[in-house]
């Protein structure tokens, strides 16, 4: 009988910027960590316009070098990057001093202050990792203006025609204001429901019936629908080629269900980690993609990180297992040693 292949070690990094390097001038606030990257690195960061996209740049660039640093005992200084495939917009990787490939694998992704890093020690795993954030952005202007509904057309360049379907007129149970948590079967055909502002109406088991705000709904739909573009953008990054990928539409994911949501950040520190979800499936070109594995976790209230695997079975059981790093402790004094 054929021995299973053995495990390879995953590392989940995640690191907070929101309440690092304070101030307006990045190049003030943090110059003790610029000076551990190098010149390109660092113009990248100080160029940013808003200071929260010059943290995360920087971030990102911090746990790159703090991951081949301590998976391959390269010096810090000198650890360097290079592309696959194509030197533009292939996806990054480590290299060797001399300039040959390491055998490593990794991804980062960073949104509205959080940075994430995925990687392991192998040259047989391919690896991609995307964080959102619900209400990051003011999606509701649109949703106003269009419905839910036209607001999911808007990305009808990236989502098949189920995938949008799917979007628009399911929803996983919430929450109403009173806790009472409700299902799409509790709603009938308000599942429809594209617009905010109307009053709907569930019918629990129990015969009792609900009167709610379609905003409940549509909240819900949102966060359906950040789960769909985490787990499509968290393949894509696997494969290397971005949203630029012409087979975008084509990659369809079935059976999604968003992760219940953490709490609310306080004191500084994270909040409660949410629910972990991983039974999604991946189809391209109509085919299942059965060495693909996808797993979502929630973080807080508004963020999800999903990663993506290939080939899963090489790696743990849970591809989410994230650890939040400290600044000073896990990487500066690391960066500070290693030099």
């Amino acid at each position: 009988m054929a021995q299973p292949e053995p495990q390879v070690p995953l590392i989940c990094w995640l690191l907070d910027t929101r309440s690092l390097w304070p101030g307006d001038k990045i190049s003030e606030s943090a110059s003790k960590a610029l000076q551990l990257i190098n010149q390109e690195e660092r113009e990248n960061c100080i160029r940013k316009y808003h200071v929260a996209d010059a943290k995360m740049s920087l971030a990102s660039a911090l746990l790159k070098r703090l991951f081949v640093a301590k998976t391959l005992g390269i010096p810090w200084n000198d650890i360097r990057f290079g592309r696959r495939r194509d030197p533009k917009h292939g996806k990054p990787c480590a290299l060797y001093p001399d300039g040959t490939a390491a055998p490593v694998e990794f991804n980062v992704s960073h949104q509205a202050g959080l940075v994430t890093l995925v990687g392991c020690k192998s040259s047989e795993v391919e690896l991609g990792v995307d964080i959102v954030c619900v209400h990051e952005r003011n999606d509701y202007r649109v949703v106003d203006q269009d419905g839910f509904d036209g607001w999911v057309d808007v990305y009808e360049e990236i989502f098949s025609q189920d995938e949008s379907w799917d979007m628009k007129y399911n929803v996983d149970p919430f929450k109403l204001l009173d806790g009472t948590v409700v299902t799409q079967a509790d709603i009938g055909r308000d599942d429809r429901c594209c617009r905010r502002g109307q009053d709907l109406v569930a019918t629990l088991p129990s015969g009792e019936t609900r009167t709610f705000s379609s905003d409940l709904l549509i909240d819900a739909k949102l966060r359906r629908f950040y789960t769909h573009w985490c787990y499509k953008e968290a393949y894509i990054k696997l494969d290397g080629e971005a949203l630029l990928a012409k087979w975008i539409r084509e990659l369809e994911f079935r059976g999604v269900r968003a992760p219940e949501a953490g709490t609310e950040a306080r004191c500084s520190t994270h909040g409660t980690w949410g629910e972990r979800v991983g039974d999604a499936e991946v189809w391209l070109q109509g085919k299942r993609l059965e060495d693909v594995r996808m797993e979502i976790q929630a973080v807080e209230e508004n963020f999800m990180i999903s990663v993506a695997a290939k080939p899963g079975q090489l790696l743990p059981e849970s591809l989410t297992e994230f650890q939040g790093l400290h600044l000073e402790a896990d990487v500066m004094e690391v960066a500070r040693a290693s030099q």
